[in-house]
């Protein structure tokens, strides 16, 4: 191959690397969008409980009452704050750095953006931590794909459900794991070959245009894979879906471990 190739078919590469940059920003402003009602709404019954404490607080002079209003008043504010801080860090944009980071801490960081939206939807959430692991990782770009695959969860569960999210540490492959797991419709076996595969959807969009891209679990198994990891998923029609994530843990290397074969099983494993 000639100079002027290589040199064309570098500037390409890097076209390419900064189109996918821009596409899971693009998708990452998407997600935040479809929350947005859901945040402005819960904003919204924060600041109504700070005026009416404060309001409380103003009317009655006793020391018993002021206290609780005063109570009410900063855990409104402390709620308001974890919101907020969990909007920065996923909104956070960092390039392609990484650093170690807490896999809890970041669950609880994107948990809290979708607390209401899940609420609204009659999702009950349950979180299961057995470790605390550490994974060298960049956050923002881990987040947007748990945050998509909850989001992906929620709406496979129309008439609200159970979300079961699940982190804990495997030292025998040096992986720290996240699963998210769902009680919905669940994907049939023939689609579920192809879900990774760009612009494949098994969703339709909605009337607010959300949805059916194809894109979120394409571009989640890319993220998954410039970090060294892996994203797995189990589903049976009317059983659930659940997506697991495996990431290296910070300062281990990932064991090469032989795969046995595995005997039947009822659900479809991609």
């Amino acid at each position: 191959m000639s100079d002027s190739q290589n040199t064309r078919l570098a500037e390409l590469e890097a076209e390419i690397l900064a189109l996918k940059s821009e596409l899971l920003h693009a998708q990452k402003v998407a997600s935040v969008g479809m929350l947005a009602t859901s945040i402005t709404h819960e904003f919204n019954n924060i600041l109504m409980t700070v005026i009416n404490y404060a309001k409380m607080g103003i009317r009655h002079k006793d020391p018993a009452t002021r206290e609780k209003a005063f109570d009410k008043i900063l855990a409104a504010g402390q709620r308001a704050s974890k919101i907020t801080t969990g909007m920065l860090s996923y909104a956070r944009r960092q390039a392609d750095r990484r650093e170690p980071t807490d896999l809890v801490n970041l669950l609880d960081d994107v948990l809290v953006l979708v607390e209401k939206d899940l609420q609204m939807h009659r999702v009950r959430v349950e979180t299961r931590y057995d470790h605390k692991p550490q994974a060298n990782i960049n956050a923002s770009q881990i987040q947007q794909v748990v945050l998509n695959l909850i989001v992906n969860a929620r709406q496979a569960m129309a008439n609200g459900g159970s979300l079961i999210v699940t982190v804990r540490s495997n030292i025998a492959e040096g992986f720290g794991e996240i699963s998210i797991r769902d009680t919905g419709c669940g994907i049939p076996a023939e689609q579920l070959k192809e879900i990774f595969k760009p612009y494949y959807s098994t969703k339709t969009r909605d009337s607010q245009g959300q949805g059916g891209t194809g894109l979120g679990l394409a571009l989640a198994r890319e993220v998954m894979e410039s970090h060294g990891g892996r994203i797995r998923v189990e589903s049976a029609p009317g059983k659930g879906t659940a997506f697991t994530l495996k990431l290296p843990l910070a300062g281990v290397s990932p064991a090469v471990v032989p795969v046995a074969p595995l005997p039947p099983i009822p659900t479809p494993v991609v």
